[in-house]
């Protein structure tokens, strides 16, 4: 009894006969893939392609591989010389040196095919422009040959560094990422560029910097050149600057003459330009402000005891303690006394503070006239109030006067 196009047996199961068709089906569908797979194989071994082969057996001068069609080929042992050498089953790339025949062994070269399969990487490397891998293997009149995947390319000293090269840097076997900028496989000439791939980093090491940094952050910078309006400086690469009056809160000018190129200076972040990648830095910054110092130590209007220390036409300068200093002008001198000798030691009052020279401004003259109304003031409250009938009494008084 036959169901559909399977005949049961007695067991329920299929019919043996049918399963050992379907088993030939299977090894002839095997055997065809396998003889089809073998015939492309062949086909581009004889018209120069590369293939991927198996490794049968090693021996001493030559690596045996199956080429199908029950046909083995050689490869030169010192094709693997820059490589390790294959185990047997590895799969290598190889294409055809030399047809066999009368009992001698088809030559393939590994050599060849991996040479070849770097010009295609090459040249798909070039067109997209993506950046790739060398190695230096000699520096030559002019640049190096860098060797990319067994290729031998040239760098010119002009594409090797950021700012170009005059001199050889680059070690032999130094390993550097570089753009293939001239390609030509006809004329086996590449020409590759460090300089570009330095010059990307860079640019994305700048922009991260620029990001991560603020205004507030200190940080050491390298003084890169000192001139009257301040000094350039460098931080991780970025130019940057410090203006002559945030190098001190006091004689900024004196102070800038004692930095030199070359100095390493701690200093404060006080703005980023990041669009023209420039950061501006304060050293001044780094400390209190003396004249806010001086605010709080000496009140406005107080009145202090100082020496003379020198005196000129414009005014005099004094001193009020070890590192505290004050200046008065010739304007600010006593009424009485004029100005005063160097020496003498005064009572002033104090009337400012100077940003720039961190010096207490005084002033004797006003001293004088906050002296004098407090006479005034301490007079009239010791002064007898009048009564009312001594008033009306004066005012008759003055009517009796002719």
């Amino acid at each position: 009894m036959e169901t559909n196009e399977t005949q049961q047996n007695p067991n329920g199961g299929k019919n043996p006969e049918n399963e050992e068709a379907s088993g030939h089906n299977e090894e002839e569908l095997s055997m065809e893939q396998l003889l089809a797979a073998e015939t492309e194989v062949s086909a581009k071994l004889y018209s120069r392609d590369i293939v991927k082969v198996k490794v049968v057996q090693i021996t001493e001068q030559h690596v045996l591989v199956d080429i199908g069609e029950k046909k083995e080929a050689v490869i030169p042992i010192d094709d693997f010389k820059e490589e390790k050498t294959p185990e047997v089953g590895a799969e290598v790339p190889a294409m055809l040196e030399r047809k066999g025949g009368e009992g001698k062994y088809t030559v393939l070269s590994h050599r060849k095919a991996r040479e070849k399969m770097a010009w295609q990487w090459a040249g798909k490397m070039f067109e997209a422009k993506e950046r790739v891998k060398g190695r230096v293997a000699e520096a030559v009149k002019g640049g190096y040959i860098v060797d990319l995947a067994g290729l031998r390319a040239f760098m010119p000293l002009s594409l090797s560094e950021i700012s170009g090269a005059h001199k050889h840097y680059l070690p032999d076997n130094a390993k550097i990422k570089c753009y293939i900028t001239n390609f030509s496989a006809s004329d086996r000439r590449i020409v590759v560029s460090r300089r570009q791939a330095l010059e990307e980093d860079e640019k994305e090491r700048r922009a991260s910097v620029l990001g991560e940094i603020s205004p507030g952050c200190v940080v050491r910078a390298v003084a890169s050149k000192v001139a009257a309006d301040g000094m350039s400086v460098r931080f991780q690469g970025i130019e940057g600057f410090i203006r002559v009056e945030d190098v001190a809160w006091k004689k900024p000018e004196a102070e800038l003459k004692t930095c030199k190129r070359g100095q390493r200076i701690k200093c404060k972040v006080l703005a980023v330009d990041r669009e023209n990648e420039k950061i501006f830095f304060g050293i001044k910054q780094l400390t209190p402000n003396p004249v806010d110092l001086l605010k709080k130590r000496f009140p406005y209007r107080a009145v202090l005891r100082v020496k003379v220390a020198a005196v000129s036409k414009d005014g005099a300068k004094v001193k009020i303690s070890e590192h505290v200093e004050g200046f008065i002008s010739a304007a600010e001198y006593s009424y009485e006394s004029g100005a005063p000798k160097e020496g003498q030691e005064l009572k002033m009052i104090l009337i400012g503070i100077n940003p720039a020279t961190c010096e207490l401004t005084l002033s004797m003259k006003k001293l004088e006239e906050l002296e004098d109304r407090k006479k005034i003031q301490s007079y009239l409250k010791g002064a007898p109030t009048l009564t009312l009938g001594q008033i009306l009494l004066e005012n008759s008084e003055d009517e009796g006067e002719v």
